[in-house]
């Protein structure tokens, strides 16, 4: 599910946006999706929790102390006889095991375990010639297809072959596509798939 928001930040998030996209565009300098090489993937240092994600706690045998919650924007989560606690930048297994050690006020051996149901969706500011630019919440794993359409589509004075991409991580690199290859389903245009920290400008 793909959502439109514009929250208070916005407008300073576009901006800083802008001066990433317009400092890319002055080199001239782009690679064709097709020729992008994928970087290798990172290695795997377990899912930290962030606001935004959905988690379960389960407390062995404690019905009334497990609870299905949303980390908020300050980095905590609400539970049972504990109240506020701070999960943002733990990973499940710490999480868990802070809350064990907690939980030994109230029960002799207590048994938690914390998952991740729901990741918090990334945000991709989407700018130029489209018809709602904004910072677009997507669901991992999103395409540009969703972006654009996120973002209200192309306006009629946008460039079909100059949209691009503007990704940080893990090297500098402004990724080109075209659109009619985007609709007709070209197999690398396609599988790309947006990242936290990423910018997305049509031209």
């Amino acid at each position: 599910m793909v959502r439109q928001v514009r929250p208070r930040s916005v407008a300073r998030s576009l901006r800083v946006a802008f001066l990433v996209l317009a400092a890319c565009a002055t080199t001239g300098e782009y690679t064709w999706v097709n020729d992008y090489p994928e970087p290798p993937p990172v290695p795997d240092k377990g899912i930290v929790l962030a606001p935004g994600d959905v988690i379960t706690i389960r407390v062995y045998g404690q019905p009334d102390m497990s609870t299905k919650t949303r980390v908020r924007n300050d980095g905590k989560v609400t539970l049972p006889f504990l109240n506020d606690v701070e999960a943002a930048g733990q990973t499940p297994v710490s999480l868990a095991a802070s809350l064990q050690k907690r939980l030994k006020e109230y029960l002799s051996a207590p048994n938690v375990t914390v998952s991740l149901d729901e990741p918090r969706p990334n945000t991709i500011p989407v700018t130029g010639e489209v018809n709602k630019p904004g910072i677009i919440p997507l669901e991992p794993g999103a395409g540009l297809l969703a972006a654009i359409a996120a973002a209200g589509g192309l306006t009629p004075f946008a460039s079909t072959d100059r949209i691009f991409v503007i990704r940080q991580l893990p090297a500098p690199a402004r990724i080109r596509f075209s659109y009619k290859e985007l609709q007709n389903g070209d197999r690398k245009s396609v599988s790309f798939q947006l990242r936290q920290g990423d910018a997305v400008v049509v031209e």
